[in-house]
């Protein structure tokens, strides 16, 4: 079959590998009918997260057809059109019986290196590095995906493949940071980054009764398109004093909810950004976090700090005085997708959660280096590239 492999830093090419196959009674294989770029990606093909391997297949965020189910798999059958959740998880560890899918204990079948990064090991994530379990990712014509009672989704009839992808992934991650960020009726909240998770993240604000939602960016097309389809407000943090003018827009106070959706690469603007990539670009530390020392900084005392963006280590000039004194909360995660997977798709059905919009380029997948080469730079307008390998 044909897959989006990895060769090295920034090197992505289009070649034949092995078809998947059944390996567990649980397995599915589903042929893939769309399969999305996402930013968390740029991570592993620019090279900083140093646990791929050439020949690595690419891609986590998919939905799909179901063409050969494992004989312990009850819930689907083959001709089923289902979303499958970027993580895999069990469904049966003291974990996931808590709904802390991403964290689960089985799903990743190489623990030993997230153990020795981080002290223990979160759940797997289909083409996400050798750290992350090395399963084989959804930038193929088709994917194993294991456990597939726990992490796929039969898709509602009349829910487009367009919308029911962004399920997978980007809206379940965006739900989540609203969720356990804390957002309340009457709330304030200050959103990094327009991208897909951003303004879905916005959008759930927005649905939990958030009052204003104030999303922040430097890129005019994404911050257009959120005040279009999400119906947040804006900021551009190249044109703008972004803390004041939150100051400004909340009487004085700070947003009551600030979450961070940018990720281990953050954009800035004076000093900080200079001295971020310098250090990132010599190993001095692993990750910039300019965005989450933003959002720290503009938060309202007593308030709420969620981290959706990815990020593999260590940072420097963690604000973490100003953390303690201002009596945050400071949370994060990886995406809990069987959480909240069945919930989106019910919305998206009734018309409350709509995501075509971030499909800007959808091509055939022989075209997908060139895709996320788009996505990458912000060429063309580019939210997201979506693939059609079938």
């Amino acid at each position: 079959m044909k897959a989006l492999i990895w060769e090295g830093v920034n090197d992505l090419k289009v070649e034949q590998v092995p078809d998947p196959r059944i390996q567990n009674r649980q397995d599915a294989i589903v042929k893939v009918l769309r399969s999305t770029t996402c930013g968390s990606d740029l991570h592993l093909i620019g090279g900083y997260i140093p646990f791929m391997r050439a020949g690595d297949v690419l891609g986590h965020e998919f939905l799909g057809e179901i063409v050969e189910v494992g004989p312990d798999v009850g819930k689907h059958k083959v001709g089923d059109r289902v979303v499958v959740s970027s993580f895999v998880a069990c469904g049966r560890c003291w974990y996931c019986e808590n709904e802390l899918y991403s964290s689960c204990d089985n799903g990743n079948t190489n623990p030993a290196i997230t153990e020795a990064l981080w002290g223990q090991a979160p759940g797997g994530v289909f083409g996400y590095s050798h750290a992350m379990g090395g399963f084989a990712g959804s930038h193929a014509q088709y994917i194993r995906v294991p456990y597939a009672d726990v992490g796929a989704f039969t898709i509602p009839d009349g829910v487009s493949e367009e919308r029911a992808l962004f399920a997978s992934d980007a809206a379940a991650t965006g739900w989540m940071g609203a969720d356990l960020g804390g957002v309340r009726p009457g709330d304030v909240v200050a959103v990094w980054g327009a991208g897909a998770v951003g303004q879905l993240a916005a959008r759930a604000a927005m649905l939990l009764g958030a009052e204003r939602v104030i999303v922040i960016d430097r890129y005019d097309y994404r911050l257009r398109m959120t005040e279009e389809y999400v119906g947040a407000e804006t900021l551009n943090y190249e044109q703008t004093e972004v803390g004041a003018e939150l100051l400004e827009r909340t009487g004085g106070r700070g947003p009551d909810v600030c979450i961070e959706a940018v990720g281990m690469e953050a954009h800035g603007t004076g000093p900080q950004f200079l001295y971020d990539n310098v250090k990132q670009q010599l190993r001095l530390e692993t990750d910039r976090p300019i965005a989450v020392r933003e959002a720290i900084y503009n938060c309202r005392k007593g308030g709420s700090v969620f981290v959706l963006g990815v990020f593999a280590g260590l940072v420097d000039k963690f604000p973490l005085g100003a953390l303690m004194n201002k009596g945050l909360t400071l949370r994060s995660a990886q995406m809990h997708g069987q959480r909240y997977i069945p919930m989106l798709l019910d919305r998206m059905a009734r018309g409350e959660l709509t995501t075509e919009h971030l499909a800007t380029h959808v091509m055939p997948l022989e075209d997908a280096p060139r895709g996320y080469e788009l996505f990458q730079k912000k060429l063309d307008g580019c939210v997201r590239a979506v693939f059609v390998p079938n």
